[in-house]
C-alpha cells in the first residue's frame, strides 16, 4: 500500500510541473503578443526612413535617431493638442459619472413601469456602430453651432450603455436590508451612492473609468468628424497628420508620434493598477 501510494504521488509531482510549465508558457506567450508590437513601434521611431523601408527589417538599433522626437514637435502642435485631448477626456469622464452613475442605480434598485424594456434599449444601443450614426449627429451639431468645440467632442461620448450595465450588475449585489438601514438613519438616496454604493461599486467604477480614458483619449474617429480647426483638434488626429506629406509617409515620424501619444496612457496605467489592487482588497459589507 505504501509503494502504491508512494507511485500515485510520483505521479501527481510531473503533472504539477506540467501544468505549471504550461501555464507559463502560455502566459509568456500573450504578453509576447501585446509587448512585441509596442516593442517595434519604440524602435521604428528610433529608425532612420531607409531603415524602417529596409528588407529585410531590422530588430535593433545601434545607431537611435533621437531627432525623430523634436520633429515631431515641430509639424505637430504637440502641446496644444495635448491640451485638447485632456479638456475632452476629463470631460467625457465627468459626464459619465454625471448620467451613468444615477441610471445604475435606478436600474438596479428600482422596479418601475417599463424599466425592463428600458434596459433593454439601452444595452441595444451598444450594437450600434458610431459610424452609422455619426452623420445625423454631425448634423444635429451642425444646427446648434457647436462644430469645433469641446462639446461636439465630449457629448457624444457623455453616458455609456457598456458601464450603466457593469454599474448595474455591481449595485445589484449590495445587500437591499443594509440600504434599508441607511434609509432608517435618513439616509437620501444621494447620500446612499455616495457613501456606500459607490465604495462598494469602487473596483468597478476605477475600471471603467480607465476604459474610459483609453477609449476617449485613443479616439481618431468623432474629433475627425467633427473638428475642422487646429484650435480644438486632439492629438490622435494631429499624430495622424504626420502620414499626409507629400515625399510619402515617414514611417519613423510616426512612430515616434505614436510613442508620445501612449505615454500618457502609460502613466494612467501604472498609477491606476495600484488603485485597482486597493479596490479589490477593500473590505466592506458584501
Amino acid at each position: 500500500m505504501v509503494s502504491a501510494l508512494k507511485k500515485s504521488r510520483a505521479g501527481v509531482k510531473p503533472l504539477k510541473v506540467l501544468k505549471t510549465v504550461l501555464r507559463w508558457a502560455f502566459n509568456i506567450v500573450i504578453a509576447l503578443i501585446f509587448f512585441i508590437p509596442f516593442y517595434w513601434m519604440v524602435i521604428t521611431s528610433l529608425k532612420t526612413l531607409g531603415q524602417t523601408l529596409a528588407t529585410p527589417p531590422t530588430f535593433w538599433v545601434s545607431d537611435p535617431q533621437w531627432q525623430n522626437y523634436p520633429e515631431v514637435f515641430t509639424k505637430v502642435d504637440v502641446w496644444g493638442e495635448l491640451k485638447n485631448s485632456l479638456i475632452v477626456t476629463a470631460g467625457t469622464l465627468v459626464c459619465q459619472c454625471i448620467t451613468v452613475i444615477p441610471a445604475a442605480y435606478a436600474f438596479a434598485r428600482y422596479e418601475f413601469k417599463g424599466s425592463k424594456i428600458l434596459f433593454g434599449i439601452t444595452l441595444a444601443t451598444m450594437m450600434i456602430p458610431s459610424q452609422l450614426i455619426f452623420l445625423p449627429v454631425y448634423l444635429m451639431f451642425s444646427s446648434w453651432g457647436m462644430i469645433n468645440t469641446y462639446w461636439s467632442l465630449i457629448l457624444p461620448s457623455a453616458s455609456s450603455a457598456f458601464a450603466i450595465f457593469m454599474l448595474r450588475q455591481t449595485f445589484k449585489q449590495v445587500s437591499e436590508e443594509l440600504l434599508e438601514a441607511a434609509r432608517l438613519d435618513k439616509a437620501g438616496e444621494f447620500k446612499i451612492i455616495w457613501k456606500i454604493m459607490l465604495p462598494l461599486a469602487r473596483p468597478t467604477v476605477v475600471t471603467l473609468a480607465m476604459l474610459t480614458f483609453i477609449s476617449v483619449w485613443n479616439d481618431y474617429f468623432w474629433p475627425l468628424v467633427m473638428t475642422t480647426k487646429e484650435t480644438v483638434r486632439t492629438l490622435p488626429v494631429g499624430i495622424a497628420s504626420l502620414q499626409m506629406t507629400e515625399s510619402g509617409i515617414n514611417y519613423n515620424i510616426m512612430m515616434a508620434g505614436n510613442v508620445i501619444l501612449v505615454i500618457p496612457v502609460l502613466i494612467v496605467f501604472f498609477f491606476a493598477q495600484k488603485q485597482i489592487i486597493k479596490a479589490f482588497t477593500y473590505t466592506g459589507v458584501k
